[in-house]
């Protein structure tokens, strides 16, 4: 069953049997949905951008949206084969890329830290430094838009268990419910969630030619 953001709060008000204020409401919202995406790693979190290294620079900015990556690979801008980067951390690089004036075909990336531009995005460093302009292809992990002000979205149209009752569980919190009633709720959202992490965790990272089908043992 589909569940867009409307519906949502009249679920969550009538199983509360309370009316929440708007600004509440879509806080314990984009609560829950940030502890389900931190949960479970659907591919509906991944997003793919291109950009560019020029020669002689060895930083790359992030997406404003960037959380985490997924890949990164690089190609000549004049056309050629893709080079996936192995990830490294900051001392990693200075350590193996001591003098920034070496350069040749990027090997290793780190997350460096925030831009200068932008202090709240944040910025990878490559070595070598490049030696030419390289094509970047970037697959990385990011919040979807909430539903608070999507109104839709893939979450509600398809997993709605997961999004009512992680709500649930925020609003309980938040009126402070009775123990038992905390209980259910949290059972309830961690089934959701187990359902969810079949899908994300599970049935998204294979196919039935590569890995068979799923099978339960027989006793």
């Amino acid at each position: 069953m589909a569940l867009t953001y409307a519906q949502l709060v009249v679920a969550v008000s009538d199983y509360c049997e309370n009316t929440f204020d708007t600004t509440d409401m879509n806080t314990m919202i984009k609560q829950a949905e940030q502890r389900i995406y931190n949960t479970v790693q659907i591919a509906n979190l991944r997003k793919n951008v291109t950009g560019t290294l020029t020669a002689s620079n060895k930083y790359l900015a992030c997406p404003d949206d960037f959380l985490s990556v997924y890949s990164l690979a690089i190609y000549p801008t004049s056309g050629g084969n893709y080079i996936y980067l192995l990830n490294k951390d900051v001392n990693f690089m200075r350590d193996a890329y001591p003098n920034p004036a070496t350069t040749g075909t990027p090997k290793h990336y780190a997350i460096f830290g925030p831009q200068s531009i932008n202090e709240n995005e944040l910025t990878f460093i490559v070595g070598p430094t490049p030696n030419s302009a390289y094509s970047a292809e970037l697959h990385y992990y990011y919040y979807p838009e909430s539903i608070v002000t999507a109104l839709t979205t893939w979450l509600g149209d398809n997993f709605d268990s997961a999004l009512l009752y992680g709500t649930l569980c925020e609003a309980v919190t938040y009126m402070k419910g009775e123990p038992d009633m905390v209980k259910l709720i949290n059972e309830r959202y961690v089934q959701a969630i187990a359902l969810l992490k079949n899908l994300g965790d599970g049935k998204q990272r294979m196919d039935a030619y590569r890995d068979g089908q799923v099978r339960i043992p027989v006793s």
